[in-house]
């Protein structure tokens, strides 16, 4: 009996795996980017709510920062002109959002004044932005 020689394969690299992979990895990534909020507003610390889910697609943000400054968007605004500036852009678009963006060291006598004034521009739908609080923490 006879034995044939043993012949030694040579290593291959398979590339169309990693391929699959990486395709797999980049619309993972892209479609958990368009999941994502842009906001255009100015970062402050938002208080927590156990409903903070809903993110409006026609939507201003007025903003008070921790220091008391007010802006719509990322425009910095006098208190005074917040509802001249609010009116005119329901002008342009009647069913956007408003969004109030308020420090959550803010005393709630400055929430109150930015409500109002909100309010008095007549806006469609009022919304309040908070942070998703954590279900597992029970400190109020």
């Amino acid at each position: 009996m006879r034995l044939q020689k043993y012949k030694h394969k040579k290593p291959r690299i398979e590339i169309v795996p990693m391929i699959d992979t990486i395709f797999f990895l980049l619309v993972y990534f892209l479609i958990a980017s368009l999941t994502m909020t842009q906001m255009s507003s100015r970062k402050v610390s938002l208080p927590e709510s156990m409903t903070a889910a809903e993110h409006p697609a026609d939507r201003v943000i007025v903003t008070v920062s921790r220091d008391g400054h007010c802006y719509i968007d990322r425009d910095a605004v006098d208190e005074l002109k917040v509802t001249k500036e609010l009116d005119a852009r329901l002008k342009v678009n009647k069913n956007l959002t408003v969004v109030i963006n308020c420090d959550k060291d803010q005393p709630v006598a400055s929430f109150n004044r930015i409500f109002d004034l909100v309010k008095q521009s007549k806006a469609a739908s009022v919304m309040v932005a908070t942070t998703p609080r954590d279900p597992w923490n029970n400190t109020p």
